[in-house]
C-alpha cells in the first residue's frame, strides 16, 4: 500500500509488481510511445478563488512581501490530489519491477525565461504555504531571467502545472 504523506521526510515505499501488472505497464508504455497523445483542458468556475484572492491580496502582500497569485492555489490543490491518489505521484522502477510511491510531492511549474519556458520543481509542496509557493516561483522566475537556472532545479517533478493561456 502507498505511504501516508509525512512532515518533510523524503521517503518512498516500493511494491513488487505482479507479472500481469508488469505486462500492463509495458503495453501502456508502448502505447504512449506510438499513439497520438493529447492534452485536455477543463473549464472550472474560479469565482470563489477569485473572490478569495481579491479579499486577501493586499493583506497577503503586506504580510508576505509577495503578491498572491493563482498558482499557489493550483499547486496546493494538485498536492492534495497527489496525496489523495498516491499512484499518480508514483513511478515504475524498470530495473526492480516495482511501483515506487513517494510520500512527498514535487510539482513542476512552468516559468518564462528569455529563451522560452523552463520547468523548475517545487519540492515538498505538501509542506509549503501559499506564501512559500509564491516566493519559490518568484525565485525560479528570477533565476530563469538571469540565466542561472541549474539542471537540478528542473529534475524530478512528478506532476507539472503550466498556464495554458487563453
Amino acid at each position: 500500500p502507498p505511504p501516508t504523506p509525512s512532515s518533510g521526510a523524503r521517503t518512498e515505499s516500493r511494491v513488487k509488481m505482479s507479472r500481469m501488472r508488469q505486462r500492463v505497464a509495458v503495453r501502456l508504455k508502448e502505447a504512449q510511445n506510438t499513439a497520438a497523445m493529447l492534452t485536455t483542458f477543463q473549464e472550472v468556475d474560479m469565482g470563489a478563488l477569485m473572490e478569495l484572492r481579491t479579499k486577501y491580496k493586499e493583506e497577503f502582500e503586506k504580510k508576505q512581501g509577495i503578491k498572491l497569485g493563482f498558482m499557489s492555489a493550483f499547486v496546493k490543490a494538485s498536492t492534495a490530489a497527489l496525496q489523495e491518489v498516491p499512484a499518480i505521484n508514483g513511478y515504475i522502477d524498470d530495473e526492480s519491477k516495482e511501483i515506487v510511491y513517494r510520500d512527498y510531492c514535487d510539482i513542476s511549474v512552468a516559468v518564462a525565461s528569455p529563451t522560452g519556458l523552463v520547468v523548475p520543481v517545487l519540492r515538498n509542496t505538501e509542506n509549503m504555504t501559499f506564501a512559500d509557493v509564491e516566493k519559490t516561483i518568484a525565485m525560479y522566475g528570477q533565476k530563469a531571467r538571469d540565466g542561472t537556472m541549474a539542471l537540478e532545479d528542473m529534475a524530478g517533478g512528478a506532476f507539472t502545472i503550466f498556464n495554458g493561456g487563453g
